[in-house]
């Protein structure tokens, strides 16, 4: 495995991971799980190590990305309409990373805004 596989996703629960799984074998990507049985035995570990790891060998990686995005699940408005991105239009909106640039935001990041970012042209936006 060394140096052979790439992380894809980080999933919660090793449910969520499964389901992405099957479809990447379906497509005959050859992947493997990381620390599964771990957030199994213990879920509430997942926070501390980081989640259920979903690992796709290098040679099938663009494959498999290409397939991911294509069943990712993307956010939606309050209203549970898709959200568009204001440079390109795509629907494919995920929640950007938490920047937490000052003290205060490292300290109560739950303060910070939510920030969304296009997966298509990597925009961010409110």
């Amino acid at each position: 495995m060394k140096n052979e596989h790439t992380i894809l996703a980080v999933f919660e629960y090793s449910t969520e991971a499964q389901v992405v799984k099957s479809k990447l074998d379906s497509e005959n990507i050859r992947t493997m799980l990381m620390d599964e049985k771990t957030i199994d035995s213990d879920p509430l570990l997942s926070q501390a190590i980081g989640g259920v790891k979903l690992l796709v060998h290098n040679d099938d990686l663009d494959k498999a990305s290409i397939v991911y995005n294509e069943i990712r699940t993307y956010e939606k408005d309050n209203n549970g309409n898709a959200i568009n991105c204001p440079n390109c239009n795509s629907q494919k909106i995920l929640v950007a990373e938490a920047q937490r640039k000052t003290f205060f935001f490292m300290l109560f990041p739950f303060f910070e805004s939510r920030k969304l970012i296009c997966n298509d042209c990597k925009t961010v936006f409110k």
